[in-house]
């Protein structure tokens, strides 16, 4: 006979199995890429269906504006430059040690409570042994060490880039489908037991034209049916357009992941937590500037907003409110402290973390205390606090500042005639950075 006692463990023992996570990263994708966030003339239906069973961010900032950095920063859940990885892996490092082993990526906190782990796509944090996946808390790992592969060849700088586990990988395919469909298989594997997946599309990056074979062009790359999706040809020239093609491909595939994920019968089961890497690159003179940071100024590699906020969102049903929108200012260190809260984990003592469970203000349930977020990037420096914007462009510059509420596009400089909230948020970048190095 059940029993309101035995009832009522029964629900607290629900209540306390530990939820799965699935991250799925997007590469270089522009906030205003998708039609969620206002775009009108690339196809995203699937990013725009999660966004209506989700909550979707509106002040998500990644951890630095460049691939490498911003992925350690994810993964670690601690500035990049604690660890002196604060920047972009040239192509000579990425077999090389990259983020040093002294740091604990995700996956080793989540595996000895029981979590089952895998790793799809791109890596781009260092590939020496005790720096690949395998090595560093995933049971499995199927995609690519460098931060830029062909496509289709799966080419970087002329070499193989594509690898299960420590081995290279020769298949065919459209990258962004491969790592879909070894996410999904992985999923529906381990379907029983709780799971961490890491989905790290390498998609839609730019092209790279080392990757090529001679007399191939330098186009974004898609398969045949997006192009139809827009009454395009495969031959099309306009560089726009057939970057239209790849993000519909990134879309689709995403929403297989989804379909998968739910057909499965872990929906209820799953956070999933969607962010781009860094804001879409929009460094002049190359031809392929046709992404949309809009409305948000400059883009990657830059600490004006367009580098560092990015499009985000999270879902898990009847914990998040469907359809909702979270302003409250996130970042991707949270994603650790999130993890820790999903397998009912306290944070560590050690070491120290930079974001904070922002389960929440996910929820719609409470603010966040205020909090103040600090880019670096080259000579590139940030600092998020409350309304204010500081950025500038080499260390020995003066500070620009904005007000964010008036002016989410940082059109006016507004450090003239607030030099009182320069100063005291100066002070604090200081102290910031001196308590980072030391």
């Amino acid at each position: 006979m059940l029993t309101r006692r035995s009832f009522a463990a029964g629900l607290m023992a629900r209540a306390q199995q530990p939820v799965n996570l699935l991250l799925i990263t997007a590469d270089n994708l522009g906030y205003g890429d998708l039609g969620c966030y206002g775009n009108t003339e690339i196809k995203t239906p699937h990013f725009d269906a999660f966004a209506r069973q989700s909550a979707r961010f509106t002040n998500f900032y990644t951890a630095c504006p460049t691939c490498t950095a911003s992925r350690a920063g994810l993964l670690t859940g601690r500035y990049p430059l604690r660890y002196g990885l604060n920047r972009q892996l040239k192509a000579s490092e990425t077999a090389g040690i990259g983020l040093p082993h002294s740091e604990k990526l995700i996956p080793q906190y989540l595996k000895p409570h029981g979590y089952s782990t895998g790793c799809f796509g791109k890596w781009n944090i260092g590939f020496a042994p005790g720096s690949r996946p395998t090595d560093r808390g995933f049971d499995e790992f199927f995609g690519h060490r460098s931060g830029n592969i062909d496509y289709y060849s799966h080419l970087y700088n002329g070499e193989l880039d594509m690898y299960r586990g420590t081995q290279p990988a020769r298949v065919e395919g459209y990258s962004v489908d491969l790592f879909a469909d070894a996410a999904n298989e992985f999923i529906r594997r381990h379907r029983q037991h709780p799971f961490f997946v890491y989905l790290p599309f390498n998609s839609p990056h730019y092209p790279n034209k080392a990757n090529l074979r001679p007399g191939e062009p330098l186009e974004w790359q898609a398969p045949e049916k997006y192009f139809a999706e827009y009454g395009y040809s495969t031959r099309e020239s306009d560089p726009k357009k057939r970057y239209r093609a790849v993000v519909t491909a990134l879309d689709d595939a995403f929403g297989r992941v989804i379909r998968n994920l739910d057909e499965a019968g872990l929906g209820k089961r799953t956070l999933v937590f969607f962010y781009s890497d860094n804001g879409a690159f929009m460094l002049p003179d190359r031809g392929l500037e046709v992404q949309s940071n809009k409305p948000l100024r400059d883009g990657g590699v830059t600490c004006f907003e367009g580098g560092i906020r990015v499009a985000g969102m999270a879902r898990w049903p009847g914990e998040i409110p469907a359809h909702s929108t979270c302003d409250q200012t996130l970042s991707a260190f949270d994603v650790l402290p999130l993890s820790l809260r999903l397998a009912g984990q306290p944070a560590p003592a050690t070491p120290k973390l930079d974001g904070v469970d922002p389960l929440g203000a996910l929820r719609a349930k409470h603010k966040l205390p205020p909090r103040e977020l600090f880019f670096e990037y080259e000579k590139h420096q940030g600092m998020r606090s409350g309304r204010w914007k500081l950025v500038r462009t080499n260390p020995n510059d003066p500070w620009q500042l904005y007000d964010l509420t008036k002016d989410i596009g940082e059109t006016t400089n507004i450090a003239s005639t607030h030099a009182t909230i320069v100063s005291e948020r100066n002070t604090r970048f200081v102290a910031w950075r001196k308590q980072i190095e030391s």
